[in-house]
């Protein structure tokens, strides 16, 4: 149980890191979720948006990030 507990408790503290991190990132006047390349649908009563950039430069970020935290953890 104490295992869980653990965890838990890092997963928390993960959430916490990055909640604070969007609140930042927000407002600040960087255009992630507004790049060319981002889809945008508006119908009669619905609008679609998907952030295809957005997701691409995040996922070459976090990857680059990693590769850079795994190689010093060798």
């Amino acid at each position: 149980m104490s295992d869980l507990g653990k965890f838990l408790a890092i997963a928390g503290g993960l959430l916490l890191a990055a909640g604070l991190l969007l609140i930042l990132l927000g407002k600040t006047n960087l255009p992630l979720g507004r790049l060319p390349g981002d889809i945008t649908y508006r119908g009669k009563h619905t609008t679609i948006y998907f952030p295809l950039a957005t997701c691409i430069l995040i996922s070459v970020v976090l990857t680059l990030v990693l590769y850079i935290v795994g190689r010093f953890k060798r």
